[in-house]
């Protein structure tokens, strides 16, 4: 019970209430959060060096479920809707829902391209986890707290809306066996995983990192996205 009550505080300062975030922290409408930066934040490329370097994990008894059983669902507002409410323009809502997204409009990071989403048609907008789950079990989380685990899989610093086809492509990927194809967004992508990865204390493999580095060499003032700092927001210790 301690766990799953330290699970859901997690989720509740991780992605607020269900009207989304306010002020800055709102992203452009239909555009990915990751263009979102401060300049406190440091240089990802500093930051990837702070980053472990270690081999791979086997990946014996990975599954979802370890993560959580689906998204998180806090005041009846789930992890999946908040993040379609948060990257996509031209929103519609079910009717007396300003949780549940009904149609919208988005602007693929992964892809460029455009993708109208239709709530219970073919599934064309996936959620993403920026760090595969697959890889973190791999990289450390199977050494984590359930708590920490739920918290990673519904971290908004983690998820974004993107092609579903795309998405399937990169499966458990890392840097090192897949990137977007959309080459402007690479930076961008390399900068969220750091940032994912410091802030929950993952490593990276020899071969991930040498790819990290080789994408931000060509954006050497690329910053790590906001909500990047470690223990911002609450995450449970192992």
């Amino acid at each position: 019970m301690l766990g799953r009550s330290i699970a859901a505080l997690a989720v509740v300062v991780a992605i607020g209430g269900c009207g989304g975030t306010s002020g800055s922290d709102v992203p452009t409408a239909g555009a990915a959060p990751a263009t979102h930066h401060t300049r406190s934040a440091p240089p990802a490329r500093a930051a990837l060096e702070e980053l472990p370097v270690k081999g791979r994990a086997p990946k014996t008894g990975y599954s979802r479920q370890a993560f959580g059983a689906g998204w998180r669902d806090v005041g009846g507002c789930d992890t999946r809707d908040r993040m379609l409410r948060r990257d996509l323009s031209r929103k519609a809502f079910v009717p007396s829902d300003d949780c549940r997204v009904l149609s919208g409009h988005l602007k693929d990071p992964y892809t460029a391209t455009a993708i109208t989403f239709v709530r219970g048609g073919p599934s064309e907008v996936d959620i993403d986890h920026v760090v595969a789950l697959g890889d973190a079990w791999q990289k450390g989380a199977q050494q984590w707290s359930s708590a920490r685990r739920v918290a990673l899989a519904n971290d908004p610093l983690n998820l974004l809306s993107v092609q579903a086809s795309a998405n399937r492509q990169k499966g458990d990927g890392d840097a090192a066996t897949w990137l977007p194809p959309n080459k402007a967004f690479r930076c961008r992508y390399v900068a969220r995983q750091i940032a994912v990865k410091r802030k929950y204390g993952a490593w990276v493999t020899r071969a991930e990192h040498d790819a990290m580095a080789r994408v931000l060499a060509k954006c050497p003032g690329q910053r790590l996205p906001r909500g990047g700092r470690l223990g911002a927001p609450v995450v449970p210790r192992p």
